[in-house]
């Protein structure tokens, strides 16, 4: 059975896990779904103050008058959605041992609802943010909120091929957790988040173009800030082979998960 006939099979249940998900991120806080508005705005203001007053740092080729904190802005709500999503799909079928053991389910569910859930939270976020920054007078270029259609598909495939492999992983091998975090602070210095790809020396761009976020975030800031033009054979590309990825990890998942009862 594929993946999309299992989620259309099982749309309610993977609604239900992805509902429950997002609300026990808020149970028990004072602000409840509010933070999902505040976070956002909060690390927008940090990296206004932090970058703009206190570094003062310039982009090269940046329009005139704008700042960098809308050039990391954009960049740096789809790596956190990517990264969250890696992270939480990563221990989803472990922190749900119980679930596991008790019911009989498609265990890829789980994976499922931890990457959409992470996915839906900083979508909100971000939309908070470009709002935020469009009524303060940034000029970014709305017309580039439609390669969110091209772009976002393809990083949700991205964290699904990794939260697959390493969520069967981690049920065997607890050190995956802890080891993914420090891969994850060195995947983000090498991806143009804090800055452009043109910055970046010729043999270290070579070497850079291998990370596919790479093809996704750099182009998705691009297109919002109204730089360059979208190359669909290059997403066309990036597509396939995220496509591709999932079908295997999918493939390594569903092979360990008969033995996830015996190991959660």
């Amino acid at each position: 059975m594929t993946a999309l006939s299992v989620v259309w099979r099982h749309r309610a249940l993977l609604g239900a896990l992805t509902r429950r998900d997002i609300q026990n991120r808020y149970t028990g806080s004072v602000g409840g779904a509010l933070w999902a508005f505040m976070h956002p705005l909060a690390l927008l203001a940090l990296y206004a103050v932090v970058f703009e007053a206190v570094f003062k740092v310039k982009v090269p080729n940046l329009s005139l008058g704008q700042p960098y904190v809308l050039f990391i802005a954009l960049a740096l709500w789809p790596w956190m959605a990517f990264q969250e999503a890696v992270m939480r799909g990563t221990t989803a079928v472990q922190q749900n041992g119980a679930l596991v053991k008790k019911v009989a389910f498609d265990h890829e569910l789980l994976i499922y609802s931890a990457v959409l859930s992470c996915f839906a939270i900083h979508g909100v976020g971000f939309a908070v943010v470009l709002v935020v920054l469009g009524v303060l007078g940034f000029n970014i270029h709305w017309l580039g909120l439609f390669s969110l259609l091209a772009f976002v598909p393809v990083l949700l495939l991205m964290a699904l091929v990794l939260a697959l492999l390493l969520g069967a992983l981690q049920v065997f091998v607890r050190d995956v957790e802890q080891l993914l975090s420090q891969v994850m602070s060195v995947l983000f210095y090498a991806t143009p988040i804090l800055f452009p790809m043109a910055m970046v020396p010729g043999w270290l761009a070579d070497a850079m173009h291998y990370n596919p976020l790479v093809h996704v975030i750099d182009p998705l800031r691009n297109a919002l800030l109204g730089q360059g033009v979208l190359d669909a054979a290059s997403i066309a590309v990036v597509g396939l082979g995220s496509a591709l990825a999932f079908a295997a990890a999918r493939a390594f998942f569903l092979r360990l998960s008969p033995y996830f009862e015996d190991m959660v």
